[in-house]
C-alpha cells in the first residue's frame, strides 16, 4: 500500500502497466545488451545483417582474420544445418549457423559433456574457446561458437593457403574447403551480406515458354530422369544468372554440350545446359550477378563437343543443392516461377 500512496498523480493501472514494461525489457536481455550477441528474435533481414556484420567485425578484431572468411565460415555452416536440421539442430534465433555437438566441444574424454570452463576443454582437446571475454566457453553463445571454429581453421595461419589447411583439418572435406573461400570471395567483392537478389534466366521481354519437367524419363545416354526445368526459346537468347555467385565449371558435357555451373551463398549449384555459347570473358572463379548475361540458348549437347541440333533450342536449368559429401538436385520449377513473377512486379514497379 506504501508503494501505491508514492505514486504521486499514477493510477494503480499505469503503475501495473509501467512495471510489466520494465519486466518485459528486462527478460528480452536488456537495453544495453549486445545486439550481435543477443538471443531473441530479429526484426527483419536488415538488422539480421547487420547484427551478423557486427558479430564477424567483433571475432575478426579478436583472430585476425578477415571478416569475410568469418563470415563465410558462418555461411558454409549455416548452409548444412538448413541441409541436416534434424542432426544438425540449431538454438532458436541464434545469429550464426554454427554447429558444434557436446563431445567436440568438451573433449572426447571429458567427462562433464556439458563443460564450460575453457582450461579443462582445452586439456580434454575440446574446440570451446571463450570468444566473448567472459571467462566462460559456452556453445550456446554466438561469440564463442563462431570464435572456436574460426580458431580451428586459423590453426596453421591465416594465409589463404594456411587457411585452407586448417579448414580441411576440421572438416576433412575438400568441398568444405571450396565453398568456404567461395564464399568469402562474394562477401569480399561486394562487401555486404545481403547477396539474396534473384533474377530469371532469360529477358521476359523474350519468347519463352517452360513447364515442370522434373523426372521425365530421357532417352539418350541410357535411363535417366530429367533433373530440371526446360525453357524453350530461340536461338540466340541471352541466358543470365539467377543469383549472386561464383562460376565453378565451364565447357563441354556430352550430355548438356556448352554448359555453365555456378556456385550462390546457399550453397545450391545452379546448371544451365545446352547453350550455343558463352561470353567469352567469363572464366571458372569469376564472380557474377543476377541478370548478368553469361551464355546464349541453343542446342548443343548429346554427343561429342561441338554436336549441335539434336532437339530443339531451349535452356536446361537445374539446381543442385550440396549436403555436405554429396549432392541432390531438386525441382526448380518453382523457384522459376518466383523469380519469374518477382521480376515481373519491380520491372512495373519501376516504369
Amino acid at each position: 500500500m506504501r508503494y501505491w500512496r508514492n505514486c504521486s498523480g499514477l493510477t494503480k493501472i499505469h503503475v501495473s502497466i509501467l512495471i510489466l514494461a520494465i519486466l518485459i525489457t528486462l527478460s528480452m536481455g536488456g537495453i544495453g545488451s549486445k545486439v550481435y550477441g543477443s538471443d531473441k528474435g530479429n526484426t527483419g533481414k536488415a538488422v539480421d545483417s547487420k547484427q551478423r556484420r557486427q558479430l564477424y567485425e567483433a571475432i575478426s578484431l579478436k583472430t585476425g582474420l578477415e571478416w569475410s572468411f568469418i563470415a563465410a565460415i558462418d555461411q558454409y555452416e549455416r548452409t548444412l544445418s538448413q541441409a541436416h536440421p534434424k542432426t544438425r539442430p540449431l538454438r532458436e534465433n541464434a545469429l550464426t549457423g554454427i554447429y558444434v555437438t557436446d563431445t567436440n566441444w568438451s573433449g572426447y574424454l571429458n567427462p562433464e559433456k556439458g563443460d564450460t570452463n575453457p582450461t579443462s576443454i582445452q586439456f580434454f582437446h575440446g574446440i570451446g574457446k571463450d570468444g566473448s571475454g567472459d571467462g566462460i566457453a559456452d556453445h550456446r553463445t554466438d561469440e564463442d561458437l563462431l570464435y572456436s571454429v574460426a580458431a580451428q581453421a586459423l590453426k596453421y595461419g591465416s594465409a589463404e593457403d594456411d587457411f585452407s589447411i586448417g579448414l580441411w583439418e576440421y572438416y576433412h572435406n575438400t568441398r568444405a574447403v571450396q565453398r568456404v573461400l567461395q564464399f568469402a570471395k562474394l562477401y569480399k567483392h561486394f562487401d555486404r551480406l545481403d547477396l539474396s537478389e534473384h533474377a530469371f534466366p532469360l529477358p521476359l521481354k523474350s519468347i519463352y515458354s517452360f513447364r515442370s519437367t522434373w523426372g521425365y524419363s530421357r532417352g539418350w545416354g541410357g535411363k535417366r530422369v530429367h533433373e530440371g526445368t526446360d525453357i524453350f526459346a530461340n536461338h540466340g537468347v541471352p541466358v543470365r544468372s539467377t543469383s549472386y555467385g561464383v562460376i565453378e565449371i565451364k565447357g563441354w558435357n556430352a550430355y548438356g554440350g556448352w554448359r555453365i555451373g555456378i556456385r550462390d551463398l546457399n550453397n545450391l549449384y545452379h546448371y544451365y545446359a545446352h547453350l550455343s555459347g558463352f561470353d567469352k570473358k567469363l572464366k571458372a572463379g569469376d564472380i557474377v550477378r543476377p541478370g548478368q548475361t553469361i551464355g546464349w540458348v541453343g542446342s548443343s549437347g548429346y554427343g561429342r563437343p561441338g554436336t549441335q541440333g539434336k532437339f530443339p533450342p531451349h535452356l536446361h536449368y537445374g539446381v543442385y543443392r550440396d549436403r555436405g559429401l554429396v549432392e541432390w538436385a531438386f525441382d526448380p520449377y518453382p523457384l522459376l516461377r518466383r523469380w519469374e513473377r518477382e521480376e515481373r512486379k519491380t520491372l512495373r514497379v519501376s516504369q
